[in-house]
């Protein structure tokens, strides 16, 4: 079965043809580790773990590079300011190497809380300074560079085409629009690649170079890692839409600028989530961290079925109300299934995986990683009365290799806590079913919230009350 990616590049669909047999390279942009990571920056990475896990569900072979930039790029994305890794530095009393090796921590727990795949290789831009000043020099040598006081810049105009990913009005373009003004710049687009550290004080990370002692630029350093890793043709990249206009834009200049050749196939990108519809970020107050949900009582995978509703191509809002329906939808499908799996247990029936549903499961995500319509055809299936508790448990398992959600730990989970339910509860969840068969539906719901307020849930069905404690 094909499978069919967006390029952004293109600006449609294509058919996903990898370079090598049986094989696909992903580069992701990883995160700048000068503070943590927001939920709005893991929707970005929950899609790109999503498309890995769409690839090998086809069966092939995924080499996933995901980069930590641990240099500080400036702040606004520009091409002057201060060094976010080290103003976050100073905000914290610590050097930029600390500040980088804690929230590097932080971001890999948070990854592994949500469930999303470690990489395949997880470089550090610091640990590549070399790799990105050779890829500098072999620039300059082509005569894509220039010197100005500040740095060593990527001259923009030598490149016809440049900008033809975000599709950008070069001629139009008002110079402070998309990076800071810097009047030695031959052209407005033109973005550094070298920086040269401050003569009146020593910065924590800075290297020597043939061009003085200095920095590297933000976009550098993923060229040069993704190249050591992928090789100079590698099959998709990956990032959230706000790379477009300016990093993944310089990032491919710069590739194809060494190479004379594209350097990547498909650039794929996920779009926004905002909060109460307002944008993410830390002048907004609203940068809310996994760990902050976890505070709040939801569970990091109740986040991750949220973000699965919505395509990655579309925008998505999150507001508590959201997450809380996502959250009790999660936990109705873990319930769900710990049902389905004791009532096979019940038959002795290990169950076999539905083809039929499995082709339907695997042609909605092959369709541009259409896991909102995968995970539609899971419910769907767990009301289909002609397959068996056994078989949907099994098919649902399977499904759950792209989906991410842990059913089979969160089944196991379950099915401990019904087995150990405090005599206090089923008390309660009697007298609610008294009060049902009596019609007192008033007295039904005050006992429901007596069982809810005490960490349980319990679900009405078919063949009878369902009783759990609450995820």
């Amino acid at each position: 079965m094909q499978i069919k990616l967006y390029n952004t590049l293109t600006r449609q669909k294509e058919v996903f043809k990898p370079i090598r047999a049986g094989e696909a390279s992903v580069y992701t942009c990883g995160p700048t580790v000068y503070d943590y990571t927001t939920i709005g920056n893991f929707r970005s990475y929950v899609f790109a773990d999503l498309l890995r896990r769409v690839l090998m569900f086809n069966g092939l072979n995924v080499t996933h590079v995901v980069n930590i930039t641990d240099v500080g790029h400036l702040v606004g994305d520009g091409n002057m300011g201060e060094d976010k890794l080290e103003k976050g530095a100073a905000k914290l009393g610590k050097t930029a190497w600390e500040i980088a090796d804690m929230f590097t921590e932080i971001y890999k727990q948070e990854l592994d809380k949500m469930n999303i795949l470690r990489p395949t290789v997880w470089p550090r831009a610091t640990d590549h300074i070399e790799e990105q000043i050779t890829f500098i020099k072999e620039l300059t040598e082509r005569g894509y560079t220039y010197q100005i006081s500040d740095g060593i810049y990527f001259d923009t105009s030598k490149q016809p085409d440049y900008g033809k990913l975000a599709k950008l009005d070069i001629e139009g373009l008002k110079e402070g629009a998309r990076v800071e003004k810097n009047e030695e710049k031959k052209n407005p687009t033109d973005f550094a690649l070298w920086k040269f550290s401050p003569t009146d004080k020593k910065r924590d990370m800075e290297w020597e170079s043939p061009w003085g002692v200095g920095f590297p630029g933000w976009h550098i350093e993923c060229s040069a890692m993704g190249v050591k890793y992928l090789g100079d043709h590698f099959d998709i990249h990956t990032g959230g839409i706000d790379f477009i206009p300016l990093h993944h834009t310089n990032e491919l200049a710069q590739n194809e600028a060494r190479f004379d050749s594209p350097v990547v196939n498909i650039w794929m990108h996920g779009d926004f989530i905002s909060v109460d519809g307002r944008r993410i970020g830390k002048s907004e107050g609203n940068a809310i961290t996994v760990s902050e949900l976890e505070g709040k009582g939801f569970t990091p995978l109740a986040y991750r079925y949220l973000l699965l509703g919505t395509h990655y191509r579309q925008k998505s809002n999150f507001t508590e109300e959201s997450l809380q329906a996502a959250s009790s939808a999660y936990q109705n499908l873990v319930g769900k299934l710990a049902a389905m799996k004791l009532e096979a247990m019940e038959h002795a029936d290990v169950g076999t995986i539905s083809a039929s549903e499995l082709e339907k499961f695997k042609s909605a995500i092959n369709d541009d990683l259409n896991v909102p319509q995968g995970l539609a055809i899971l419910w769907e299936m767990l009301s289909a009365s002609a397959i068996s508790s056994a078989d949907k448990y099994a098919t649902a398992i399977k499904f759950d290799e792209v989906l991410g959600l842990r059913l089979e730990e969160a089944v196991k989970a379950e099915m401990e806590r019904h087995n150990d339910i405090p005599e206090e509860v089923t008390k309660l969840a009697e007298e609610r079913e008294v009060a049902r068969a009596e019609n007192d539906w008033t007295r039904a719901d005050e006992l429901r919230a007596q069982i809810n307020n005490l960490g349980y849930f319990i679900e009405d069905g078919d063949d009878g009350p369902r009783l759990g404690k609450s995820l």
